[in-house]
């Protein structure tokens, strides 16, 4: 039985699949997938924020003028 990213057994068929997440949205089975993040997930979720604490308002401003640019031409680009 192929394991998950994390070491857990799951079915390696869609059907198979199906099946077990019936089970688990019935209780017929408990769900073993472990939620919590691992240490290295934990400490990227801070990284945004201390870089922007530590980013002039220019820079910023200049970062989301891009961000936003770039979404105008995708925008423009799937029309």
């Amino acid at each position: 039985m192929p394991k998950g990213p994390r070491g857990e057994k799951r079915p390696a068929d869609a059907i198979g699949l199906a099946v077990m997440i019936g089970k688990i949205a019935t209780g017929e089975i408990e769900d073993t997938a472990d939620t919590t993040k691992s240490a290295a997930a934990q400490l990227g979720s801070l990284g945004g924020k201390r870089r922007a604490e530590t980013m002039s308002a220019e820079r910023r401003s200049e970062i989301a003028r891009k961000a936003a640019e770039v979404r105008w031409v995708k925008n423009r680009d799937e029309d």
